[in-house]
């Protein structure tokens, strides 16, 4: 991600995936955090993910 418009396009994206309650982008590190009240669905983070026009690999903690 290079730019905070492209950080408001993953984050509206992810936003929409049923349990998401919050996400933060970091931008410089090309990093997106998520936080959710449920398991997610790998699957539709990174079709979210997707949408926004990049790529996942994902990092539980």
């Amino acid at each position: 991600m290079a730019c905070g418009h492209c950080a408001d396009a993953v984050t509206e994206e992810l936003e929409r995936v049923p349990g998401v309650t919050a996400v933060e982008v970091h931008v410089e590190a090309d990093r997106v955090s998520v936080t959710s009240d449920r398991e997610l669905d790998l699957a539709q983070v990174r079709a979210a993910v997707e949408e926004a026009g990049y790529e996942l690999t994902a990092h539980n903690t």
